[in-house]
């Protein structure tokens, strides 16, 4: 199914939320997990590159090194809170703007993967940026566990709670991140969403969502 076939139905006619009945009969199962870690990797090479971005635009701020080989020096408080602040806001505007008006990131695409709501429709804005801050969860963990084990001197064992969010997919009854669950997402396959009609949601600012002349979606009863 091509891109524009599933922006289509991704934007679809009406803006009203589904009905309960219909969040029960149009609800979708998530991709298989080997595929969306498979794009998460892929997810975790362009962050990298945005992080390289970030740092040179913080170049300036780190202080000129003293003459002399063999030295290097480590950014300063100021230029390390910048930086990261740096990431964390274009990191939320590029994926807030990826996943919501039925598109969708690089990554996703190669993989044919599409993020919605639990009932099929499409992620509006505030949806879009809890799954963000959400998925922060496990860094902060991890930064949290490091200070309280560096003491001791086994920061190093916090490390593995960077990828809590993911983790917790192995124990979810539907198999989602944690940070789908908190925000009522899921990551679906092409064929899965081929099978749904899906409707924007009440918090979609997208005037195609308004604008669309496609036909009124059909309810699908096999879903599950």
């Amino acid at each position: 199914m091509s891109d524009t076939a599933v922006e289509r139905r991704l934007i679809s006619s009406g803006s009203t939320a589904p009905s309960s009945g219909d969040v029960e009969s149009r609800r979708i199962d998530a991709a298989p997990l080997a595929r969306r870690f498979a794009s998460l990797c892929y997810e975790t090479l362009l962050y990298a590159a945005l992080v390289l971005v970030a740092g040179f635009l913080t170049v300036p701020l780190v202080p000129l090194a003293p003459s002399g080989p063999h030295v290097l020096l480590i950014p300063d408080l100021p230029a390390k809170v910048l930086s990261f602040a740096l990431v964390f806001g274009l990191g939320a505007l590029y994926y807030t703007w990826s996943w919501t008006g039925g598109r969708r990131t690089l990554p996703m695409k190669t993989w044919r993967l599409w993020l919605v709501r639990a009932d099929g429709t499409v992620p509006g804005t505030r949806t879009a940026l809890l799954r963000y801050f959400a998925a922060w969860i496990g860094p902060a963990l991890a930064l949290l566990a490091y200070v309280a084990l560096r003491g001791m001197g086994v920061g190093i064992h916090a490390l593995w709670l960077i990828g809590f969010n993911y983790l917790w997919a192995f124990g979810d009854p539907d198999r989602r991140f944690l940070h789908d669950r908190l925000a009522g997402t899921r990551i679906v396959g092409e064929a899965s969403l081929g099978r749904a009609a899906v409707r924007p949601p009440p918090d979609s600012t997208d005037p195609k969502a308004v604008k669309s002349t496609d036909p009124p979606p059909v309810n699908s009863t096999n879903l599950n």
